[in-house]
C-alpha cells in the first residue's frame, strides 16, 4: 500500500466532478472524500483508494 499526496478538490474540479461523483466513481465513501477535500492544502491518502 503506497501513500500519495493529492489535492482532491482541485482534481475533482479539473474533471468537472462534484465530491459526490468522486465518491461514487472511486468507491470511497463520501465522508472520506469530503474529509480529504476539507484538509488544508494537501491530504495524505491511500493510493489504492484514489487510484480507483
Amino acid at each position: 500500500m503506497g501513500l500519495v499526496r493529492l489535492k482532491v478538490r482541485e482534481l475533482a474540479s479539473e474533471k468537472g466532478w462534484t465530491l459526490k461523483e468522486v465518491s461514487e466513481r472511486s468507491g470511497v465513501i463520501y465522508s472520506t472524500v469530503r474529509h480529504y477535500a476539507r484538509c488544508p492544502g494537501v491530504s495524505t491518502i491511500d493510493f489504492i483508494s484514489i487510484h480507483k
